[in-house]
């Protein structure tokens, strides 16, 4: 089984407007709502695909109840933590004219030690070899940074995979416990290595570095410069397609579905690769945080370049 974590979940409400302009009104000429927060949009992507997961994090009030309605319509097993507070609200402002983006998030609701102490005892009550565990996402106010780091643990202690995709401390911290695969971002990288990414031939070295501390799989996202992979086999550069990008947002989150989907089927990472990038290049092509069918994915995967380093 596959699970997705999600700590400070959303609802993700898009607005789409002619143009973006400032210290006036803007009529909007749409709007979409998604059911968002990094794992639930790794759930999403999951679903689509057809591979069966569970969504577990936190939630709350009416936004929560909203949110676990939705993720229920579309077919995806839900195991989810009530909290007193109220689940955030992020919104979205996308330019039609030249595809331009504003992100408001909330930084969302305070969550209590009695609250991370229940998520965890249901953790350890789920998790089994050979599972898979994505952790993904921000944390909210009262959640310890070390919370992924906790929960690698156990996730590692069952001979399961844990899939780390993070930032700041809470990655750093989490980088300490040896997850599976973590999925930083270039700037992320950048970070938790204290060292300035200027190019992507810098990756092989730093990637090797992660090895060093015992991180099996690292997938560094480049955005419309495609990807990057490294195991203990080598090293791949993949290079996606030119688009019109709609919503970048929650593209690499289905990246991460995508690959942890055909590692859970028994592919090997670099096999894997083509299809993580095709489900987030398909997700950056549509509007809101919408995950791509599959046979969108199947038309970008077709178009995917991959180099062995």
């Amino acid at each position: 089984m596959i699970y997705t974590v999600t700590l400070n979940p959303a609802l993700d409400k898009e607005y789409k407007v002619p143009q973006i302009v400032f210290d006036d009104i803007m009529r909007m000429d749409s709007m979409r709502i998604d059911f968002g927060g990094k794992g639930f949009n790794v759930s999403r992507m999951l679903k689509s695909l057809g591979a069966e997961n569970v969504a577990l994090g936190f939630i709350g009030g009416h936004t929560g109840d909203v949110i676990t309605a939705g993720l229920e319509s579309l077919g995806i097993m839900v195991d989810l933590s009530h909290i007193q507070g109220e689940t955030r609200t992020n919104i979205s402002i996308v330019d039609q004219a030249e595809h331009h983006y504003v992100k408001l998030n909330e930084s969302g609701p305070a969550v209590s030690a009695a609250e991370v102490d229940a998520l965890l005892r249901k953790i350890d009550s789920l998790v089994k070899a050979d599972d898979f565990w994505v952790l993904a996402g921000s944390l909210p106010t009262g959640v310890p940074d070390d919370i992924y780091a906790r929960m690698i643990h156990k996730i590692n202690q069952a001979d399961a995979y844990a899939v780390l995709d993070t930032s700041g401390l809470p990655l750093q911290i989490g980088v300490a416990q040896m997850p599976f695969l973590i999925k930083p971002n270039v700037h992320e990288l950048s970070a938790l290595l204290d060292v300035a990414v200027q190019e992507a031939r810098a990756l092989p070295a730093l990637a090797a570095e992660l090895h060093a501390q015992g991180i099996p799989i690292v997938l560094v996202s480049l955005g419309d410069k495609g990807a990057f992979l490294s195991d203990a086999q080598g090293c791949w550069a993949g290079q996606t397609p030119k688009i019109a990008a709609q919503n970048p947002i929650g593209a690499g989150d289905a990246m991460v579905a995508g690959m942890v989907w055909r590692l859970a089927e028994g592919d090997a990472p670099q096999a894997a690769l083509p299809w993580a990038m095709a489900c987030g290049t398909a997700a950056a092509s549509l509007p809101g945080t919408g995950m791509p069918s599959p046979a969108l994915v199947k038309e970008f995967y077709d178009t995917i370049t991959i180099e062995e380093l």
